[in-house]
């Protein structure tokens, strides 16, 4: 079997296990990473220290031999609402929060990963030569949004998404870095997809924390999405009142993105919003059977104990932010709720911030207390 035929063999393969997209990029240091070290001294990843892995700049340092990288696309958009129209779903006097959409139902990263390993389970049953073979979901050294670029599977945007021409950027991408010598998907001399983002600042203006310090560079810093997941310390006061009622993660700068107003629609129901079972006894089970991931009640986030949080997120991304980041996410988001400064939940969500403000975890506490403060100040310039 000659390169093309292999390749042509494992994108076959990958669609045959439900994946949206495939294609094959020489295992190269791209031009896009000789520019990660600069963005790494800027201070623009935060808190986020793996991110500094020296092998992020090479796929090759990632395994001795690599030769190429297989990367698939999994489209993960639903019929749910955009966070951008949110407002509707107010259902009652309990203000509500806002997950991303990539975490409303399973792990991800384990949906991926099985599909992943499963593929080199074929190739490996395909070719009986020895090679060597990497996969990762989110979760090595290996940018994969660069690598889906010089793949073929689409461009990178002015939010630093990849967007592909025909399905968006509601995409979960993997990459399988491996030994085995494959042809390119792109031919020699053809460039990656045409970058077709125009004079668009659509997903610029509408960041609320202004996280892009210019077109195609984000200031994780700033952005919702490592505030409420990856930040395990205080969230600046500064930051707080722009981040409205995310919980975890935010979804803004594509769901104002015009390549997305026609993304089709997934069929994989393991990413469709989780419904919450409640524990039999729990006390909170009236509360919990009407839960789910989308738009959930902020007072049943934020009076979550530690067992409840392992028990009811787990096989689910969210649980990356931990406990603590939930219940402090939670306590932003009912200081920032209109809801919250109405007559019918304002003594009841006040007393449960009064009570987190008491908490012994002392972010916690201080989230809680910035709440009540808030709340306090907005109700009184609103009466």
């Amino acid at each position: 079997m000659d390169l093309d035929a292999r390749t042509r063999w494992i994108c076959e393969q990958a669609r045959g296990l439900g994946f949206d997209l495939c294609g094959v990029a020489p295992a190269h240091a791209f031009e896009e990473l000789a520019m990660y070290s600069t963005w790494l001294d800027r201070g623009y990843a935060g808190e986020m220290d793996y991110l500094g892995d020296p092998r992020r700049s090479d796929p090759r340092a990632v395994l001795e031999g690599a030769r190429s990288l297989i990367v698939v696309a999994l489209n993960y958009n639903s019929a749910q609402p955009y966070s951008t129209e949110q407002a509707g779903m107010q259902i009652d006097d309990s203000p509500r929060g806002w997950i991303s959409r990539y975490a409303w139902g399973h792990d991800y990263h384990e949906v991926l990963r099985e599909k992943l390993n499963a593929l080199v389970a074929r190739m490996r049953e395909q070719w009986r030569e020895p090679f060597q073979a990497r996969a990762y979901v989110d979760t090595g050294p290996v940018v994969e949004r660069v690598a889906a670029k010089h793949a073929g599977l689409g461009w990178l945007a002015k939010n630093t998404c990849l967007i592909n021409e025909e399905l968006g950027s509601w995409l979960f991408l993997g990459v399988i870095v491996t030994t085995l010598e494959l042809a390119p998907s792109l031919a020699p001399g053809e460039p990656p997809a045409a970058d077709l983002c125009g004079n668009c600042r659509l997903c610029l203006d509408a960041c609320p924390t202004q996280a892009f310090a210019a077109p195609y560079l984000l200031d994780a810093r700033k952005c919702i999405s490592y505030l409420t997941i990856e930040l395990r310390e205080a969230i600046a006061e500064e930051m707080r009142a722009a981040m409205g009622n995310a919980v975890i993660g935010c979804d803004i700068c594509q769901d104002v993105c015009p390549w997305n107003r026609k993304s089709p629609v997934t069929q994989i129901t393991t990413f469709q919003p989780r419904r919450v079972e409640a524990k039999s006894g729990s006390g909170k089970e009236k509360m919990e059977n009407g839960a789910t991931l989308l738009a959930p009640e902020l007072e049943w986030l934020a009076a979550l104990s530690q067992e409840e949080f392992s028990r009811i997120f787990r096989g689910s991304a969210i649980k990356r932010a931990k406990w603590r980041g939930l219940v402090r996410n939670a306590c932003v988001a009912l200081g920032n709720s209109r809801a919250a400064r109405d007559s019918g939940s304002h003594t009841r969500i006040t007393a449960l911030l009064e009570r987190l403000a008491t908490s012994p975890d002392e972010i916690i506490a201080e989230h809680a207390q910035w709440a009540l403060d808030r709340l306090r100040v907005l109700r009184n310039s609103s009466d």
